[in-house]
């Protein structure tokens, strides 16, 4: 649930030899330079300078130097405030306080002043998170999924295609299901760019799920996913191969999932559930080793199917939201 702060452009401080082009300089000289340059406005009384001071302390992972920036502004800055939130619910910088985080995300959802706006449908993502996790406040499901509606109606171009993606997934799960409502959500975050939902999206047709059932709408989006790097849409596949004995395909894109071997990392860059993520990789595990054990498409194995069955960890269904 991080906000994604303005960035201050970096320049080199001093001129790169003929041979060494700008680009060159080194991380912490690009550090160095920007953090002075926001020290000179701050002392030139610029009002946005500690807030990018401490977001580039954040972004840095220095994050007890940019809690002392954010505590400093966070009666008059929202976007501090905000980030406070963030930083208190995770233990970021700080003991980790989830009350206390709720306490600034709830602040900013009920202001009545014109510069929270911006941010109150990314507050009230991350109020749903805690309800749903019960963690901070008294868990409930219901109060989740009102936040997710307030938070998907498009008042911030991240934070209401998560909502939208995670009502979809929501209204997936047994205890609230309706999968026309799942597939409108999904088909709203894949519109607005969710990779994630856009790989939901193709399992949904392939099986007929809260829509009729089309299997080229569901190439289509499990193809597009699956190159954009939704491993669950790549692990679809595989099975969609596999059963229709397209064996050495199967095979070919089962051995390009399964050599991932962070799940975690593929969840944070593919911005998708990590439960989605090993569940996908498990699919393509399962198929190649089949394909290995019984020679389909490629030659057999006894030994690399069982280690591809040794991959098959445990399948996720829970909904847990991510981090902005």
């Amino acid at each position: 649930m991080k906000l994604r702060s303005e960035r201050l452009p970096l320049a080199c401080s001093t001129q790169p030899a003929p041979e060494a082009p700008a680009e060159n300089c080194n991380h912490a000289a690009l550090f160095a330079t920007a953090e002075e340059l926001l020290v000179k406005r701050m002392a030139s009384g610029d009002p946005l300078a500690r807030f990018l001071r401490g977001q580039l302390y954040y972004e840095e992972g220095l994050y007890e130097e940019a809690l002392i920036q954010f505590e400093k502004i966070k009666d008059v800055d929202f976007q501090a405030m905000y980030q406070l939130g963030v930083m208190h619910y995770d233990g970021l910088g700080t003991t980790e306080d989830p009350e206390r985080g709720v306490e600034y995300m709830k602040k900013i959802l009920y202001s009545d002043s014109p510069k929270a706006r911006h941010l109150k449908f990314a507050a009230a993502y991350n109020l749903g998170r805690a309800y749903y996790e019960g963690c901070g406040v008294k868990q409930s499901t219901e109060e989740a999924e009102r936040l997710w509606l307030i938070a998907a109606d498009h008042g911030n171009p991240k934070a209401s295609v998560k909502a939208q993606s995670t009502l979809g997934m929501l209204y997936s799960m047994s205890a609230q299901k309706d999968l026309k409502k799942a597939f409108f959500w999904h088909s709203e975050a894949c519109g607005n760019g969710s990779l994630e939902s856009q790989g939901a999206l193709g399992v949904m047709y392939l099986y007929g799920q809260g829509i009729g059932q089309n299997t080229k709408a569901a190439l289509e989006c499990l193809r597009e996913a699956a190159q954009r790097g939704n491993i669950y849409a790549q692990g679809h596949l595989v099975e969609y191969y596999y059963n229709r004995k397209f064996y050495s395909t199967a095979a070919a894109v089962a051995k390009r999932i399964t050599d991932h071997k962070d799940t975690d990392a593929l969840a944070k860059i593919t911005d998708c559930l990590p439960a989605y993520v090993t569940k996908g990789v498990a699919m393509a595990a399962f198929y190649l080793g089949r394909c290995l054990q019984l020679g389909l498409g490629v030659q057999q194995d006894q030994a690399a199917a069982e280690k591809c069955y040794s991959r098959l960890w445990f399948w996720p269904t829970t909904l847990r939201p991510c981090q902005f």
